[in-house]
């Protein structure tokens, strides 16, 4: 730990930007800390916001307290630390034998200092002030780089999007290239960020493909993405459930993919044994149109209300059969509903050991609403969580071919 706090005194000063500590082991129930510098009553402290479930808790520590803290927090809770400085950068990384792995890069331009009010606004990791070519370009920033205030929701989901990203980096491979699959990708907001962020600010050796259905869009994106010299980003013209040529890809995302292509791009992922999968479905009309339940059908009758809990009770299904194939699946708020009605993430991140062969709940739930969900279907043939569901599936007409 010596060459983590020699770090810590190094950039624990007022030019410290910002600090964000991830990758819990899962011996703790803090989810992420976030350190940044603040004057109270004129003397230099360091704020540690400490976020348990959707509540943030604050600590002002000293200089010498936050370096032990952060300290202990390294050694004992989690496996990432990122740094941001006018001065530089640097990520330290703690493997499962507790190695600690740190990098660091100077800057070669200056950056303007951190506002050290002790309340002030949200701090972003692709922050304002700072002109960034793809945002500017999308229409996002201006080339001062200024968040156009209409596009100000764009901007903000971008920033959430990578705050997801963020979390599930201790997951992912730390010694060779990171191969990462957008289904989906459209006008690659989220795509050109990811990269920005993963390739850009934080150094890692990745590579992304986004693919999509529009060739303009497509053209578009191959464009930008070779005039920004983003050597390892590329776009191609195509369907999910027709996608071939991969062998391991270690972070699947799709987003807004509709209807049922959001389980394509699902079994995709599963197929591939991917380390990570972020989703965010989009009109699931699937099951409302098998959905029915004797119980439900004082609420059921009611299209509306029909419509929105087939699309809860869809993705529900989706996380619980993720968690079948040995994902430790969540269900998470992408955006406030004010935004965008298209706020919920799915994030699976790959565990240890086999899947869930116990699947009596999730048997009972859909004969209970008498659904069929596509993922199901897709899985059988290769990841079938048990004996039961096989012939359960076998009784049912329609079965050959269901696979795709």
């Amino acid at each position: 730990m010596e060459e983590l706090k020699s770090l810590l005194e190094k950039y624990l000063n007022k030019e410290l930007l910002s600090m964000v500590i991830s990758g819990s082991r899962g011996v703790t129930d803090i989810i992420k800390i976030r350190i940044r510098p603040v004057l109270l009553k004129e003397e230099l402290r360091f704020q540690a916001e400490l976020l348990r479930g959707t509540k943030a808790f604050h600590e002002n520590l000293k200089k010498e307290e936050a370096i032990d803290r952060i300290s202990e927090w390294m050694r004992d809770s989690f496996r990432q630390l990122q740094l941001d400085s006018t001065a530089g950068t640097a990520s330290v990384l703690v493997s499962k034998k507790g190695k600690i792995t740190i990098k660091e890069k100077a800057r070669s331009t200056g950056v303007k200092g951190p506002e050290l009010a002790h309340n002030k606004k949200k701090r972003y990791l692709l922050e304002e002030g700072r002109p960034i070519d793809f945002l500017v370009d999308l229409g996002v920033m201006t080339a001062e780089g200024r968040v156009v205030r209409a596009r100000y929701d764009k901007f903000r989901q971008i920033n959430r999007f990578l705050e997801f990203i963020e979390d599930v980096l201790p997951a992912l491979p730390e010694e060779r290239e990171i191969r990462i699959l957008d289904f989906g990708c459209g006008k690659s907001y989220l795509t050109f960020a990811m990269y920005y962020y993963l390739k850009v600010c934080r150094g890692l050796d990745i590579r992304i493909t986004g693919l999509d259905l529009k060739e303009d869009v497509i053209r578009q994106c191959s464009a930008l993405a070779k005039k920004y010299g983003y050597e390892k980003l590329e776009f191609l013209k195509g369907d999910i459930a027709g996608y071939q040529g991969e062998e391991q890809v270690d972070m699947v995302v799709t987003l807004h993919a509709c209807d049922t292509a959001t389980d394509y791009a699902l079994f995709k992922a599963v197929k591939w044994n991917a380390k990570v999968i972020l989703s965010v479905p989009c009109c699931q009309h699937e099951l409302n149109r098998q959905i029915s339940s004797e119980q439900f059908a004082p609420v059921f009758k009611y299209g509306l209300l029909k419509e929105r809990i087939a699309a809860l009770v869809t993705d529900g299904l989706r996380a619980e059969l993720l968690e079948q194939q040995g994902y430790d699946t969540q269900i998470l708020e992408f955006i406030d509903m004010e935004h965008t009605p298209k706020n919920i993430l799915i994030r699976a991140v790959k565990r240890t050991g086999e899947g869930r062969t116990d699947c009596q709940a999730y048997e009972s739930c859909t004969q209970g609403l008498h659904v069929r969900p596509t993922l199901e279907r897709l899985l059988a043939s290769e990841h079938l969580p048990s004996e039961a569901y096989k012939q359960r599936r076998q009784n049912q007409p329609g079965k050959k071919g269901a696979a795709g």
